[in-house]
């Protein structure tokens, strides 16, 4: 039976979609087979790897090849977030967690988006060295997050540029490259064109220094409020 008392107490992030059928009945159906939190973690990173590869694989593919890869980069990027939901509900709701599921909940993640963006610079069109900023970007933004929770402040998972809102970015971008025809594909510069997925990546830079700053504030406020209660 699930943990419901537990799930509603648990310091994560909110995830709206752990509501729906379909997502308890997958970690349902993934907690009676027995497989582990940890595991689909794992899994995480495995379609982040995917992604990632189909990213960089669209420079240089033909038309059609690049269409493919789009689509498949953006789809291994939501499957990665499916994966990363369900691990939760898996550990918690339905009580599998492993000694090491701290460990697991946090550092896929993080390779996981450093995958992906990574992988995003060197696309069609991107840019190789704002994809490894975005990349740091992203990963910075969570480190201030467990930062700020190892000195005392509640777990901060908002935005504006926190993983969700990375993610639905990168992935609205492959769709749009993948769905469409070449000619409305947008193209900025003259001797090395950037194309979208620079544009999506550079977003991404500017709202995770921007989520950064606001977590930083919103720890440093609640530190000095306990400090003087």
């Amino acid at each position: 039976m699930p943990n419901d008392s537990h799930s509603k107490n648990i310091d994560r992030r909110s995830v709206p979609a752990r509501e729906n059928r379909w997502s308890k009945k997958v970690a349902h159906w993934l907690a009676e087979a027995d497989v582990s939190p940890d595991t689909i973690s794992i899994c995480g990173v495995l379609a982040a790897l995917v992604s990632g590869l189909a990213f960089a694989l669209t420079a240089g593919a033909d038309s059609i090849q690049s269409h493919l890869l789009w689509i498949v980069a953006g789809t291994m990027a939501g499957l990665r977030l499916i994966c990363n939901m369900l691990d939760g509900m898996v550990a918690v709701e339905w009580g599998k967690g492993s000694p090491l599921g701290a460990l697991y909940n946090e550092i896929p993640d993080r390779i996981a988006d450093f995958i992906i963006l990574v992988g995003a610079g060197y696309s069609a069109g991107g840019h190789v060295e704002l994809g490894y900023i975005a990349a740091s970007a992203a990963v910075f933004t969570a480190y201030v997050r467990v930062a700020a929770r190892s000195v005392g402040a509640p777990s901060d998972f908002g935005g504006p540029m926190a993983k969700p809102q990375r993610m639905a970015v990168i992935i609205a971008a492959a769709a749009y490259l993948g769905f469409t025809p070449e000619r409305w594909h947008p193209a900025f510069g003259d001797t090395q064109p950037l194309g979208l997925t620079s544009l999506a990546l550079a977003v991404i830079c500017a709202g995770s220094l921007l989520t950064a700053i606001l977590r930083l504030r919103r720890a440093a406020r609640y530190l000095r409020a306990s400090a003087s209660a």
